[in-house]
């Protein structure tokens, strides 16, 4: 099965993303990631429509069966989440000192291809220890 990159970034009203499979696409939607998700597969499909009725070119991994992978923005992830999370609190997440979090939300810095996983892996992290807890 092939996997389809959408650069997604997470905006002040909800997610847009881009693909470098398609050229001049891109899909914005406000609301919940379940809503964008949907937006996205929904926009393709129409986007391949268009594309075999007009007879323009289109990549043949849209003939396929694929998985879409949203590979996120560093820097707006955590610009969107610094209100919720504090950058201490991201660094006791990540590992990665406060001042430098500070740099990547800001876009003063990007984050070499370590750092950005190791930001990726502490919130996944996160995120799986907060799917266990039980009320």
């Amino acid at each position: 099965m092939a996997t389809v990159i959408m650069n997604t970034a997470r905006t002040e009203n909800g997610y847009s993303c881009a693909c470098d499979l398609l050229p001049g696409w891109v899909v914005a939607c406000s609301g919940d990631f379940e809503q964008f998700k949907k937006e996205v597969e929904d926009s393709i499909k129409f986007y391949i429509d268009c594309a075999k009725e007009d007879g323009d070119e289109y990549p043949a991994v849209f003939d396929e069966e694929y998985e879409i992978v949203y590979k996120f923005n560093v820097q707006s992830l955590l610009e969107f989440y610094r209100g919720i999370f504090s950058f201490s609190s991201l660094e006791t997440i990540t590992g990665i000192n406060q001042k430098q979090l500070a740099h990547y939300a800001s876009g003063i810095s990007k984050p070499r291809p370590k750092q950005a996983e190791k930001i990726a892996n502490g919130l996944h992290k996160l995120a799986k220890e907060m799917m266990v807890v039980t009320v």
